[in-house]
């Protein structure tokens, strides 16, 4: 039961277990749900997909298993210039009127069927066939009062009772619109947490304990809120090319102070040199020597990089290399004091990775990165913190000459 559908599922990429199609075989054999494709939809969903960024991938299953998308699809039988704008007929509130509809939707796609094994050729302000402009129920940019609207870029008379546009899905995994809820589930895979500050949270279990130990007095107990207690210490490359990514670094910004308590941020420009700053419009006066962040922030923060690196790499690897001073040392030096002490980092890279291979200087901070660049996609984010887990559990583990 059900196996067709948990190898479509797979088809589209869902990591779905057998053991999780079992735990849905028996919520539906216990009636969890009973005669309703929307609840079994959301059962469904709720058993065999574990992480949020794969529902579309989860719809696009359901809808071809149970719905039949991929062998139903009428509008895809259609020629594309059928559904052409050309001319568009203006009618007046008399002629609207004197339009019937067909009697309900089964009459209408019996209709539409009909007409889509008859019809030859394309046609315009027609009310009969599949066209544009006209009165006909089917097609696009016309009128009729129950009609249906395939290949139209949005709504016109709002009257259709069908709409066969094509749908564009967007993945919420891989090369997605980055958006603040997707990037706060890509953040959250970077997460370890730690009871801290005051007890004002009620513990549930320490209550029933302590009420039970006293014979069923009603025992209270509190414990500290539980908080992501991973901190991360964001550089962010301002100005200059990266005026094309503001949007995907405020995106990335915003989700990462919603996700993290131990947050910490400041700028530099196409490579870091002897400053920070955390205010651009005083970066000249309100400078953080970089000697100095590092002995702020200890080693057991997360360093992520977001920059570009698109510079010359004269920048990275001379003195005086700097756009805007003089610089004693190579931007790769200090870049190389970061790494020493900050082990656990990454670059986020917004720009296409198909264009990095063109810059000479991404290369160079990919050596200096020691290959740990990634793009800032949801994959890359994904990618980068796997890396930064990976990097944490090796330096946890006990030396062979200690143990």
């Amino acid at each position: 039961m059900l196996i067709e559908f948990f190898l479509c599922l797979r088809k589209h990429g869902l990591k779905t277990s057998l053991t999780e199609l079992l735990d849905l075989l028996g919520a539906l054999e216990r009636g969890v749900v009973f005669g309703s494709v929307d609840d079994f939809y959301t059962l469904a969903r709720l058993v065999l997909v574990k992480d949020e960024s794969q529902y579309d991938r989860f719809d696009r299953a359901f809808a071809e298993y149970f719905e039949g998308v991929e062998q139903v699809d009428l509008a895809a039988a259609i020629p594309a210039d059928w559904l052409e704008r050309s001319l568009q007929r203006q009618l007046s509130d008399e002629d609207k009127a004197k339009l019937q509809s067909l009697g309900g939707l089964d009459e209408l796609l019996k209709t539409f069927r009909e007409r889509l094994a008859e019809q030859q050729k394309r046609h315009a302000g027609g009310n009969k066939w599949i066209g544009t402009g006209g009165t006909s129920p089917f097609g696009a940019y016309g009128y009729h009062p129950e009609g249906i609207r395939i290949g139209q870029d949005g709504s016109n008379a709002r009257r259709a009772v069908k709409v066969w546009d094509k749908r564009e899905f967007r993945d919420l995994d891989g090369d997605a619109e980055l958006a603040n809820r997707n990037l706060q589930l890509a953040l959250r895979k970077l997460r370890k947490f730690a009871r801290t500050g005051a007890a004002e949270e009620l513990d549930l279990n320490g209550t029933i304990r302590a009420t039970s130990q006293k014979g069923g007095l009603l025992d209270l107990q509190w414990q500290p809120e539980r908080h992501n207690a991973v901190k991360v210490l964001l550089l962010f490359d301002v100005g200059g090319s990266m005026d094309d990514y503001i949007y995907e670094c405020e995106q990335l910004f915003a989700a990462a102070r919603n996700e993290f308590k131990h947050l910490e941020f400041f700028y530099f420009h196409n490579c870091v040199y002897e400053h920070v700053w955390k205010d651009n419009n005083r970066r000249y006066d309100e400078k953080l020597p970089l000697l100095e962040l590092i002995n702020r922030y200890g080693r057991d923060y997360k360093l992520i990089f977001v920059g570009d690196a698109t510079m010359g790499p004269y920048e990275i690897a001379y003195p005086g290399g700097s756009v805007e001073h003089w610089n004693e040392e190579p931007g790769a030096v200090w870049m190389q004091r970061l790494l020493n002490h900050f082990t656990d980092a990454v670059w986020l890279n917004p720009q296409p990775t198909s264009h990095w291979r063109y810059y000479q200087s991404i290369d160079l901070m990919q050596q200096l990165m020691s290959q740990r660049m990634y793009p800032l996609t949801l994959d890359g984010i994904s990618a980068a913190i796997t890396t930064l887990l990976k990097k944490s559990v090796a330096a946890a583990a006990p030396s062979p000459l200690n143990s």
